[in-house]
């Protein structure tokens, strides 16, 4: 199986890329292929139009597009601002709709905060639904962020590291289940 999981943040002193990373490496350890997509390097425009119906779409939209068909699964990296997800995300989603379909998404929210992003993660888990997608009900939350990691970028708090294995391991399963069920019954394209 191949992952694609989306860093949403491009902010300087941003932190979720380090639970991204932490992800990338629990599941490469389980054998999976892992498309890390930093939205910071991929620099999407603002939407003007979807893909498929842009008459000009921008390069990079393009390629992440092609990304994301190639992933049979996704898990979506955000921190918390102001009470939802980040813009930057929000932007790159509006692009997309095919290259979820029927595909297991995964929901990571990130805060310096005690409640670890609760409401990106769930907002994400809406817009999930509207692309058609599957959103895990288990959602990986990284409070407190600036101390759950050490100085070398690993995870260092016990009841994240816990948290991030339940996630793992559910994500895991359910993007195994959908995958081997399209691969008896392959989806009509």
């Amino acid at each position: 199986m191949k992952i694609a999981i989306l860093i949403g943040s491009i902010r300087q002193g941003r932190q979720s890329h380090k639970i991204a990373h932490h992800l990338q490496q629990a599941l490469q350890q389980r054998g999976l292929t892992i498309d890390l997509v930093d939205l910071a390097g991929v620099q999407l425009p603002l939407l003007e139009e979807r893909v498929g119906k842009h008459p000009q779409l921008p390069h990079t939209a393009q390629e992440l597009s092609n990304r994301l068909h190639a992933a049979d699964a996704i898990i979506l990296v955000t921190p918390e601002y102001h009470g939802s997800f980040s813009g930057v995300l929000k932007n790159a989603l509006d692009y997309f709709y095919a290259e979820f379909n029927k595909k297991v998404v995964g929901t990571v929210g990130v805060s310096a905060g005690k409640f670890g992003g609760i409401n990106a993660a769930s907002q994400l888990q809406q817009v999930i639904l509207s692309l058609g997608a599957f959103p895990l009900p288990t959602k990986l939350l990284v409070p407190e962020v600036y101390g759950a990691f050490n100085e070398g970028h690993e995870l260092t708090n016990e009841h994240t590291t816990r948290s991030a294995q339940k996630f793992i391991d559910d994500f895991y399963w359910l993007a195994s289940a959908v995958q081997e069920k399209k691969q008896l019954q392959p989806l009509a394209v």
